[in-house]
């Protein structure tokens, strides 16, 4: 009972398509295709800033899916299983890619900036520039998919213990470029008079 739209049915009928897929219905792979494809563009452009590369990874990660599906078992979402193949894929190309050249350009953007600028989603853009590629994928999981810690451990390989240490650490980091420096400043100051 699949519903008209592929992007909106729910997870037991995506777990029902999965199972046709493994069964050989393989022409039913193009639903999950249709009901994932928007969010696997949208994490792996914010990863890799290219769109060029993401287009290529992209398909790259349905081929993945498509060649693994077999392995998926339901102790996990279908859609964190897909979010670890795109988390995989992407690393791996970003390993290939600029490492060090990357957080330089990230550093002098953020110093073009005015914290007084209007334009919210050029400041959004220069926040995210300041995080590493795990540290960008942490928050998209969090903020975006409203991961549970659990999940987002499954999806990093780390325990949720672990991935909720490292998105308060994310949070703290955004915070003190948004207030440009300012929170550690004072905390000197704190510790200096006394």
């Amino acid at each position: 009972m699949t519903s008209e739209h592929p992007g909106n049915i729910d997870s037991e009928e995506i777990n029902q398509v999965i199972q046709q897929i493994k069964k050989g219905d393989t022409d039913k792979f193009r639903v999950i295709i249709e009901k994932y494809q928007k969010r696997v563009y949208l994490y792996s452009y914010y990863l890799l800033n290219d769109k060029e590369q993401v287009d290529d990874a992209v398909q790259d990660i349905f081929i993945k899916v498509y060649q693994h599906i077999g392995d998926y078992t339901e102790t996990v979402s279908f859609s964190a299983w897909i979010h670890k193949i795109a988390y995989n894929h992407s690393i791996n190309l970003n390993k290939k890619k600029f490492r060090d050249y990357q957080l330089l350009l990230d550093c002098q953007d953020l110093n073009t900036v005015s914290s007084t600028n209007n334009n919210q989603e050029n400041y959004i853009d220069v926040l995210l520039q300041q995080l590493s590629f795990n540290e960008k994928y942490i928050l998209l999981l969090r903020a975006v998919e409203e991961y549970s810690f659990d999940e987002m451990g499954h999806v990093l390989n780390i325990t949720a213990a672990n991935a909720r240490k490292k998105y308060e650490r994310i949070r703290k980091k955004l915070n003190r470029h948004r207030n440009g420096g300012h929170e550690e400043h004072e905390k000197t100051l704190g510790t200096t008079r006394g």
